[in-house]
């Protein structure tokens, strides 16, 4: 790993991440560097973090995203999502959720509703209000195009194949198989299930494991931390089989 000047943090010629801000929640945001296309993995929490990011890119000489993919739903990854670069995709149950989520009024009595039914977390608000001292800047869109299954993009000198499947954080997970850089950008998506009680299916947990053992890979790429190896992802996760 090298630091740029520009604040991205170089994995491989082909990998960049402008890392993740944990006062605002702000995730991890990647970067793909293709000889012919470019895509980023998440839309950011905010019109202020994707600038941030494009700020970056240009920085390092890099062109802005051709592609975006969404990993999954929640506000960090998406809020951003209306001032991005390019075309959008996600999987077709991110996409149904971003419908709801645009749906939603953006005020402190409603937060508090939505709090009090479970439709969103202390958490989350918490931090929204942070990235958000006027919540009305909140804007919320759906993406450009849907993935239902498995499927590459070749970006030139570098094959992306994405993954829609559940997962232990949410049932919209989108995975980002890189083969040729040995790597898995799997944001969020072997967290807890925040929204239902923080703890892990012990099903959709071993389904997980499973998957990523299916998988040829050497580098774990996470949402809110810095990467593991999938050793060391995959001990992790034992860890929490049966806790």
């Amino acid at each position: 790993m090298k630091q740029e000047e520009s604040g991205l943090i170089r994995f491989s010629e082909r990998l960049y991440v402008l890392p993740y801000e944990e006062e605002t929640d702000r995730p991890n945001l990647y970067y793909i560097k293709g000889d012919r296309y470019s895509a980023a993995v998440d839309a950011g929490n905010s019109e202020k973090h994707v600038k941030k990011f494009y700020r970056a890119l240009q920085e390092s000489g890099f062109r802005l995203p051709d592609y975006t993919f969404l990993s999954h739903w929640h506000w960090d990854h998406t809020f951003g999502l209306h001032v991005i670069h390019g075309v959008s995709y996600s999987s077709k149950l991110t996409q149904d959720k971003l419908k709801e989520v645009m749906k939603w009024e953006w005020n402190e009595e409603a937060m508090r509703k939505r709090e009090e039914t479970g439709e969103d977390i202390p958490f989350c608000n918490k931090h929204i209000r942070i990235e958000y001292p006027d919540l009305k800047e909140i804007t919320v869109t759906g993406t450009d195009k849907i993935i239902s299954e498995r499927v590459s993009f070749d970006l030139g000198g570098i094959v992306i194949d994405l993954i829609p499947r559940d997962s232990t954080h949410s049932r919209d997970s989108l995975f980002v198989y890189l083969p040729s850089e040995k790597a898995l950008i799997v944001q969020d998506a072997d967290c807890e299930d925040f929204y239902h009680g923080s703890v892990y299916d012990q099903e959709k947990l071993n389904d997980m494991i499973a998957f990523f053992e299916s998988l040829d890979y050497e580098y774990h790429f996470l949402g809110h931390a810095m990467p593991e190896s999938k050793k060391e992802a995959l001990e992790r996760l034992y860890q929490c089989k049966n806790e």
